[in-house]
């Protein structure tokens, strides 16, 4: 009986042992291995000189390139697609707007928290965002950065910001010197600060608006503690608007 647990005792270290050995087997023919590649690598390079063993990483680079290009270009494909197909879309809602409003609706219905003027809706938001982020929370809110058109708008944006500088959207990201509003629109109104724009220290390629009113080219990564957002106005049947004016008179008498 001692001797079988003697020999019971004994199997782990066996097997310890034998593991040991498996792993030095292992590790001497990994060493085997990689001295063989470090060898033909080595014969390669000698005997084809005209091809430096520097091409192979140069070649990686270039498969590496070329597949970032790609994707950066169906990337950009697909934004365009995007921003293609929201414009349309935009451009049947304000047909189906005027259709309403030729038929006596009254198309200046906003969500909660927004503010409507002239058929739009406009969202202040007031939490510290880059340009980048401030569009996004735009999207977010199924708006986008505000596009400003005229004088009254102006105005009216002027006394709703309570904010020191605001994100608005304008950006000369793609051409310099060529400003763009996210609605796609020719830049047929501007309210710059006098001065402005200058692009100083080369990159201020977006546009915040001031307490004044006034617009200024900014570097796009500044943070900034408010941003506009504009969409469409929903309409009203007139029979919803004639009720609301109705109940409006009777609480005023």
């Amino acid at each position: 009986a001692r001797g079988q647990d003697d020999e019971f005792l004994e199997s782990p270290r066996k097997r310890r042992c034998r593991r040991g050995l498996q792993l030095a087997l292992l590790g001497l023919l990994t060493s085997a291995l990689w001295a063989g590649l470090l060898a033909l690598l080595l014969l390669w390079h000698l005997f084809s000189p005209t091809i430096p063993v520097s091409r192979i990483s140069e070649e990686l680079q270039r498969h590496h390139s070329n597949q970032m290009a790609q994707k950066q270009k169906d990337l950009n494909e697909r934004h365009m697609a995007s921003d293609a197909l929201g414009k349309l879309k935009e451009e049947v809602a304000k047909l189906l707007m005027e259709i309403q409003m030729s038929e006596g609706s009254t198309c200046n219905t906003c969500p909660a928290q927004w503010v409507s003027f002239q058929q739009k809706c406009y969202y202040f938001g007031e939490s510290p965002k880059r340009w980048l982020q401030a569009r996004y929370a735009c999207e977010d809110l199924h708006g986008r950065l505000v596009s400003i058109h005229s004088q009254e708008e102006q105005d009216f944006l002027t006394k709703r910001a309570n904010k020191e500088k605001a994100w608005i959207g304008l950006r000369d990201l793609d051409i310099e010197g060529e400003f763009t509003w996210m609605d796609g629109k020719p830049l047929d109104y501007t309210n710059w600060q006098p001065g402005e724009p200058n692009n100083a220290d080369q990159g201020e390629n977006c546009v915040m608006m001031l307490s004044s009113g006034k617009w200024n080219d900014a570097f796009c990564h500044n943070w900034l503690d408010a941003w506009v957002c504009e969409q469409l106005a929903t309409c009203g049947s007139p029979a919803t608007s004639d009720s609301l004016d109705d109940s409006l008179d009777t609480g005023s008498t």
